[in-house]
């Protein structure tokens, strides 16, 4: 087991290391959407007996650890942490899923990280499942995580202006709009109707829905 971590921990610091050799301003820990280190933090996929399962501060260990080996190449100023608290996506649930994140935003608070990026458990992958409704991930942590927060998840321009108006959010992140909108900022900035995104193209390999939306006439 302490083998596999470390090789786990070798992999991400070399990781960062090649994507600033290649240039990259900084980089962001992937702790959302099911992905291993989410794999480690919620207690319905951990079910390890070791120093990385059972009691959150286990469950949250290998998060830690990660983020301190991209650190270690970046500086705390150039990493990022992206969490998906209460995220349904792959399979996961936690049985208390804001005492879990709550705990490793906290966590994240000694590292100086340079912000969190929360997805919202109103969506599942690329699927609305939770219509409207105030950003409850990002204004839970926002209380706990002393850095700046992006929320993702469900936003449109409105609700997106309204997260960072109420102090829920620093920044809103744009996710499926911002595929079929290579504009997006010029077309909420002034107001203008949006391209509908095609989800059949979402996740394939070929050139349909990459590059084919289009700008803007105005």
């Amino acid at each position: 087991m302490n083998n596999a971590r470390t090789d786990e921990l070798q992999r991400g610091r070399l990781g960062a290391t090649r994507a600033l050799a290649a240039g990259f301003d900084g980089v962001e820990i992937h702790g959302a959407n099911g992905y291993l280190i989410d794999q480690f933090i919620q207690d319905g996929t951990n079910l390890r007996t070791d120093s990385y399962g059972g009691r959150v501060e286990n469950r949250v260990r290998f998060l830690l650890d990660v983020t301190k080996a991209a650190i270690s190449v970046f500086g705390a100023d150039r990493v990022g942490v992206r969490l998906s608290p209460a995220g349904e996506f792959g399979g996961m649930a936690d049985s208390n899923p804001m005492a879990t994140f709550g705990y490793a935003a906290g966590q994240l608070n000694p590292l100086g990280v340079a912000y969190l990026h929360i997805i919202e458990p109103r969506v599942k992958g690329e699927v609305d499942i939770r219509e409207g409704g105030a950003p409850v991930a990002a204004q839970h942590l926002r209380v706990i995580f002393n850095g700046p927060i992006i929320a993702a998840g469900g936003f449109d321009a409105e609700s997106a202006a309204a997260a960072v108006r109420d102090g829920d959010a620093d920044l809103v992140a744009f996710g499926r709009d911002f595929v079929a909108n290579p504009d997006l900022p010029h077309r909420v900035q002034n107001d203008l109707p949006l391209n509908a995104y095609d989800r059949s193209t979402f996740y394939t390999s070929d050139h349909r829905g990459y590059n084919d939306y289009p700008f803007a006439t105005v």
